[in-house]
C-alpha cells in the first residue's frame, strides 16, 4: 500500500503550499513554547513586576515627588499582567523560536548545515539573553535620565501600560540586536552569504539597522535609537570579520581541481 505521507524533496525544494504549511507549523510550535513560558511569567508576575518597576521605586525614595506607575482604567492591571507574561514567555522560549526561525530559513539541510543549525542555536540563545540582560541593566539609567527633567516637588505618575511597553520593548530590542552576527555568520557558513557581499553592502545594512532601531526603540528621541543602533553596527562589522576568516579557511581547504578552467581537463 503506498504511503499517504508526501515524500520530502531530497534537494530541499518546496512548493508555495509546502512553504506555507512549513511556516504554519513553525509558528504553531513557537506559539506553544511562548504560551508555556507565559504561564511561568504569569505565576511569577509579582516578583517580575517588582524588578521592572524598581527604577521608579528607587527614584521615589530619592526625590520629594511621587514616582510610580498608575492604572487609569479598571482593566489596565489585567492587561499589564497579560502583556508582561507574554514578554517573559518570549524570552524563556527563545531557544525554541530561534531554532524554528532558522529551520524555516534553511528547510533542506545537508549534514553540514544541520551542524551549523545546532551551532546557531547554541550561539544565538546566549547572545539573545545577553542582550536582554544588558538592556535590563541599562533600564534604570535610562529611566533616571528621562525622569530627571521632572521639576522638584512635581508628581510623575507613569501610565502602567506605557511604562512596561517602554521597558519590555527596550529589553527585547536589545536581545534581537545581539542576534545579528549569529544570523550573518550562519548564512556565511552554509554558503548563502559571502564576506565580500556583506562588506560591499555595508551602507544599506547600516541604513536597515537605523530603521530597525528607530522602530524598536520605544521613545522618539534620536539618542535612544543611536544607543541601540551603535552596538548593532559594531556587531555587523564583527560578523564581517568572522566571515572573512571562514571564507579564507574554505579557500585553503578547496580542492585543486575546482580551479581548473572549463576548457582544460582536470586531474580527475
Amino acid at each position: 500500500m503506498p504511503s499517504l505521507r508526501k515524500q520530502r524533496d531530497p534537494e530541499g525544494r518546496m512548493s508555495l503550499a509546502d512553504h506555507l504549511r512549513e511556516l504554519r507549523n513553525r509558528i504553531t510550535i513557537s506559539a506553544i513554547a511562548i504560551l508555556i513560558g507565559a504561564v511561568v511569567g504569569w505565576i511569577y508576575y509579582n516578583q517580575i513586576i517588582a524588578k521592572l518597576t524598581k527604577p521608579l521605586t528607587d527614584l521615589d525614595r530619592e526625590r520629594d515627588g511621587v514616582v510610580n506607575i498608575n492604572f487609569a482604567n479598571m482593566t489596565d492591571a489585567f492587561a499589564l499582567q497579560l502583556t508582561t507574561s507574554i514578554f517573559v514567555g518570549l524570552i524563556l522560549a527563545s531557544p525554541i523560536w530561534l531554532f524554528q526561525i532558522w529551520r524555516f530559513i534553511v528547510p533542506g539541510l545537508t549534514q553540514k548545515e544541520k551542524l551549523v543549525s545546532r551551532l546557531f542555536v547554541v550561539a544565538a540563545v546566549p547572545l539573545f539573553l545577553a542582550g536582554c540582560f544588558f538592556a535590563f541593566i541599562m533600564v534604570p539609567k535610562a529611566v533616571a535620565v528621562l525622569l530627571g527633567f521632572t521639576p522638584v516637588g512635581a508628581y510623575n505618575l507613569q501610565d502602567g501600560s506605557q511604562y512596561l511597553n517602554f521597558v519590555l520593548k527596550f529589553i527585547v530590542a536589545f536581545g534581537c540586536a545581539f542576534l545579528l552576527p549569529v544570523f550573518l555568520v550562519a548564512l556565511n557558513l552554509i554558503g548563502v552569504l559571502s564576506a565580500r557581499s556583506m562588506l560591499k553592502g555595508w551602507r544599506p545594512a547600516v541604513m536597515i539597522i537605523l530603521v530597525f532601531a528607530a522602530i524598536m526603540t520605544p521613545t522618539p528621541d534620536a539618542y535612544t535609537m543611536l544607543f541601540l543602533a551603535s552596538p548593532m553596527v559594531l556587531l555587523y562589522f564583527a560578523s564581517v570579520g568572522l566571515a572573512f576568516l571562514f571564507d579564507r579557511r574554505k579557500e585553503e581547504h578547496k580542492p585543486d581541481w575546482l580551479d581548473v578552467p572549463d576548457d582544460r581537463p582536470s586531474p580527475l
